[in-house]
């Protein structure tokens, strides 16, 4: 076998020293070779991350490597060992010859700085390009790797993304040096299915222009099977199976990459459900339109432009039932939920009410105000995607659990308390934690905190903005689950955000696709996945992976009836961005966006 670009021996890291020590990497040993991808496979805390951060001398103030070696074959062909290396030498690797793409990309970009900005500085810092030629370098870069517009990308902060567009921008400023040695920390796990496929298609066509190597961290097997030639599978520090993914993947020893693979998620129509239709209605929306407008240039604003982010939206959610907003970034499923949560006001000429219990009176809620819009409040309630960015760090479990009941003056501090040991145990917590901070927390625990906190006021209508999109495989299941119980038991309604259809399998009773502000098809869920008619829901579907390795993606089809093109889809589904064709009826309750 050729001689790795890196190698990684017995590695030990582990936080604190002496007698306190606890080691979080326990002896691993792994190698990359060019032109190759090894994922390392796990789920939160089994050491994926601050392993592949210790090749990049990135490790956490507190932690620090205890034994091994990091070998790392230079471009003259010599052997580093980037244990041993000056902090010198390695700010000189990084960026040019290893390249990271960081797992939460809003922590990772500069909020002070356009995103052009910062993916420019790479380039010019390492001397590869001048300012003006780094410029075309940039806008290039950015339509690789999927941005529909590369020159208003560029001049965007990173506040005026969605999370799926940051991390398109953090994985252009990791491969825009074409390194080495990527490596990849949960690469694909905010981004839609289809851009997903695209991005993996992205990494592999640049390792064979470059014969760059990969490493690959991930829990997602679908995502894996798609591009790793080697598995190396983590579990509390430690190698639990290592050999090449077709093995690995078609005939698994070990019982805990076994349950990886049943964890995997995937579209169930068996489970899928066929509700009856419904008059009682929480939520009623007709010929929602929402337009921004574009920052202009200049003192003056000129250049400014209108930007249509909702387009004729109807939809209306039953009272106890599930509704799932399908659809890739950008294509309006959050703004659609702030409207809802009259954190936005439509365009005129919309109609959005809102019932609180059967039989009561509509209230209008772009016109809410005073005591009505404080009950709205406090029925519609929102768990947000990223439960590291929701929860304050300065603040326990019990204050983050009481502050919606403080704010509401709902009871006195006695009660507060019992209330937070209740929802913390109801969600499967320890109720004991309550004074713990969320650093504590793993990731899906945190998401676990954001519904309890959610729940506290004891809401009618639930909002989830791709509540499980940054989770484990495992644990992503977990909270689909608690979510199906807590509905049942509290008869909740839930407006439920997401871009990957296996997942809202499990949850909805009816499902909207969205597609550039416009609802392309709808209809109850098992009609949607039974039959499918619009090319952009079957692009969703091919785009989801497989954990098999002899079930490939479709990167042909998926690129074809990419959403961010309507005007190339087949007829009669063809329609001009500004002008949608309008939405027809082909059955009972399906509605599909096509001309006559």
């Amino acid at each position: 076998m050729d001689t790795p670009a890196l190698s990684i021996s017995d590695l030990g890291i582990s936080f604190g020293s002496g007698s306190s020590a606890n080691e979080v990497v326990c002896g691993i040993s792994l190698s990359l070779h060019k032109g190759k991808t090894l994922a390392l496979v796990g789920e939160s805390g089994s050491g994926k991350t601050i392993s592949g951060r210790a090749l990049m001398g990135l490790l956490p103030p507190k932690a620090r490597i205890t034994r091994g070696q990091i070998n790392y074959r230079n471009s003259s062909g010599a052997i580093e060992d980037l244990v041993k290396v000056s902090d010198r030498r390695l700010r000189s690797l990084r960026g040019r010859r290893i390249g990271m793409i960081f797992q939460e990309p809003m922590s990772s970009l500069s909020p002070f700085h356009t995103i052009g900005a910062q993916v420019k500085e790479s380039i010019v810092l390492h001397g590869e390009k001048n300012e003006r030629n780094a410029k075309e370098i940039c806008l290039d870069t950015f339509e690789k790797v999927g941005f529909p517009d590369p020159l208003r990308a560029f001049e965007s902060y990173p506040f005026e993304m969605s999370g799926g567009m940051r991390q398109r921008a953090m994985i252009a400023m990791a491969t825009i040096c074409e390194p080495a040695i990527l490596i990849a920390d949960e690469p694909t796990t905010a981004l839609d299915v289809t851009t997903q496929a695209l991005i993996l298609d992205l990494i592999q066509k640049r390792q064979e222009q470059t014969g760059m190597a990969v490493l690959l961290i991930t829990h997602d097997l679908g995502v894996v099977s798609n591009i790793a030639d080697h598995i190396t599978v983590m579990r509390k520090g430690r190698v639990m199976e290592a050999g090449s993914a077709r093995d690995l993947l078609t005939d698994p020893r070990h019982p805990y990459l076994k349950r990886l693979i049943d964890a995997a998620p995937e579209v169930d129509v068996v489970a899928a459900h066929d509700p009856e239709p419904s008059d009682d209605l929480i939520i009623e929306a007709k010929n929602i339109r929402k337009t921004f407008v574009s920052r202009g240039r200049g003192l003056f604003g000129v250049g400014a432009a209108k930007i249509p982010a909702l387009r004729d939206i109807n939809i209306s959610i039953p009272r106890g039932k599930t509704v799932a907003l399908v659809g890739e970034s950008g294509s309006g499923k959050s703004t659609l939920a702030n409207v809802i949560l009259n954190a936005i006001k439509p365009d005129s000429g919309a109609t959005l009410t809102y019932q609180s219990d059967t039989g009561s009176n509509r209230m209008d809620v772009p016109k809410l105000s005073g005591a009505a819009l404080t009950k709205f409040r406090r029925e519609v309630q929102v768990v947000f995607q990223d439960p590291y960015a929701s929860l304050s760090p300065r603040m326990t479990i019990q204050d983050i659990l009481s502050e919606p009941l403080i704010i509401h003056n709902v009871c006195d501090a006695k009660d507060r308390r019992l209330r937070c040991a209740a929802m913390l145990e109801r969600v499967g917590l320890n109720p004991g934690h309550l004074g713990r901070f969320p650093h504590a927390f793993s990731g899906g625990q945190r998401q676990r905190i954001s519904v309890a906190r959610a729940l506290m006021l004891q809401p009618k209508l639930l909002i989830c903005d791709e509540p499980t999109s940054a989770l484990d495989v495992s644990v992503q299941a977990q909270v689909l689950e608690l979510l199906n119980e807590l509905r049942e038991e509290l008869n909740l309604s839930y407006l439920f955000i997401s871009h990957d259809l296996a997942v809202v399998s499990r949850l909805a009773d009816e499902i909207a696709v969205m597609c550039r502000g416009a609802i392309v098809e709808q209809a109850p869920a098992r009609v949607l996945f039974e039959n499918p008619a619009h090319p952009y829901t079957k692009a969703l579907m091919a785009a989801a992976p497989d954990p098999h390795p002899d079930h490939k993606l479709d990167l042909n089809a998926i690129s074809l009836a990419a959403g961010a093109q309507p005007e190339k889809w087949p007829e009669p589904y063809r329609y001009d961005r500004a002008d949608p064709a309008p939405l027809r009826e082909l059955g009972s309750s399906h509605f599909v966006r096509m001309t006559a």
